[in-house]
């Protein structure tokens, strides 16, 4: 069982969920307030420095572990598919890297979160939809300002039509000033008839 394998079945039992998802005060809707329309935002895990959610996420970022992602993927989807608020959910979009990121890494860390919410929720995969066409500075010790400056113009969209009408949720891995997803949505927000949700697996 790849669960038992990659996370034990304690630390499984002590995720520090965050049951934000019904809540349309939460701290991840609070943190996107006014900077662009939304249907609904939620994160699943609380992140702490040096805690377990940490460990994971170094894991799957830095140490190629997929299994792991992709059994956070299933549990967050999991939880998500129990909120009405996000019942209207019909397609999934992961937040991109760069090409030249993508290639010394070998894979995105988002996108294998995806790849795990869609082994138990069947939502629609518009493929390439965004595209990261600068290569920014780590947004590690930035504040949102500088944060935001960092990836204000980093994405493209390349098939507009692939997600017109759909209500995409747009997933990256841990949220913490929202600059990176807002300049995402920014550029998904151009798109005819679409609506915009954001999860992520943790928030800081």
């Amino acid at each position: 069982m790849r669960a038992e394998n990659c996370i034990c079945l304690h630390c499984l039992q002590d995720l520090p969920r965050t049951r934000f998802h019904d809540d349309p005060r939460n701290r991840v809707e609070q943190l996107f307030f006014g900077r662009f329309p939304f249907a609904a935002a939620s994160a699943f895990l609380h992140f702490t420095r040096d805690g377990m959610v940490q460990r994971m996420l170094h894991r799957l970022k830095y140490e190629s572990d997929r299994p792991t992602g992709l059994e956070l993927g299933n549990r967050m989807a999991m939880d998500l598919m129990a909120s009405a608020r996000f019942s209207s959910v019909d397609a999934v979009l992961a937040v991109p890297l760069h090409p030249r990121k993508l290639k010394q890494r070998g894979y995105n860390q988002a996108q294998v979160l995806v790849d795990g919410m869609r082994e138990v929720w069947p939502l629609r995969d518009p493929g390439a939809g965004l595209m990261r066409i600068v290569r920014t500075a780590t947004q590690t010790r930035r504040g949102r300002l500088d944060r935001w400056r960092n990836v204000e113009e980093a994405f493209m969209l390349q098939d507009p039509g692939a997600l017109r009408d759909a209500h995409v949720l747009l997933v990256d891995d841990v949220v913490t000033t929202g600059a990176t997803i807002e300049a995402c949505a920014r550029q998904l927000q151009e798109v005819p008839g679409i609506r915009i949700s954001v999860f992520t697996c943790a928030c800081a």
